[in-house]
């Protein structure tokens, strides 16, 4: 008799104390982050961040550049995420892309913006790393992801040269993220 009620005390404590995928507001997968998935339209945020705050920019910081970007922000100021429309402008488009903001957003390996590239390479196949001007893109398909590494992390001899490929065992283990991207088309 004690030990089938150790089993059943084991058994509720364990459902019990395991949180569901669906119930951390903060879980990155490949089709959400925290409560954005995939689906949501634009039209939609404002309902979906009841709590929060959304400011949605016309154009960004280069006035060359239009963008319709939403910022959300927590009702305390802190900055979440920014969103940006598959579709520029529309307000029936799905979201496009997220940058992640708060590294309280991570994947359920715990990836996120407070990592390493160490912690990537650990739970993730990079499916390719693009040499840009100022970073190397690390691209994480199963996720939807890419992370940018600023190139001050890197050797010397990888800073200022954007021909070379970028081998993931060129990127040093403590290097951090700039830039925690996720896109949907």
């Amino acid at each position: 008799m004690k030990k089938f009620l150790l089993l059943i005390l084991g058994l509720t404590l364990s459902l019990t104390s395991c949180q569901k995928d669906e119930d951390n507001p903060f879980l990155i997968t490949a089709n959400q982050v925290g409560p954005v998935n995939r689906d949501i339209k634009i039209n939609q945020l404002d309902s979906l961040f009841s709590e929060d705050s959304l400011v949605k920019q016309k154009s960004g910081a280069d006035e060359f550049r239009a963008t319709s970007e939403i910022k959300v922000f927590e009702k305390g100021g802190k900055p979440l995420m920014i969103l940006e429309p598959l579709q520029e402008f529309d307000s029936t488009s799905t979201v496009g892309y997220i940058r992640v903001l708060d590294p309280r957003y991570e994947t359920k390996t715990g990836l996120s913006t407070a990592s390493t590239f160490k912690e990537i390479m650990e739970d993730y196949n990079i499916s390719r790393i693009e040499n840009t001007l100022n970073a190397a893109v690390v691209f994480l398909d199963e996720i939807n992801a890419y992370i940018t590494i600023d190139k001050k992390e890197l050797p010397s001899d990888l800073r200022y040269d954007t021909d070379s490929k970028i081998r993931a065992s060129q990127i040093p283990d403590e290097a951090k993220i700039k830039y925690f991207m996720i896109y949907w088309d």
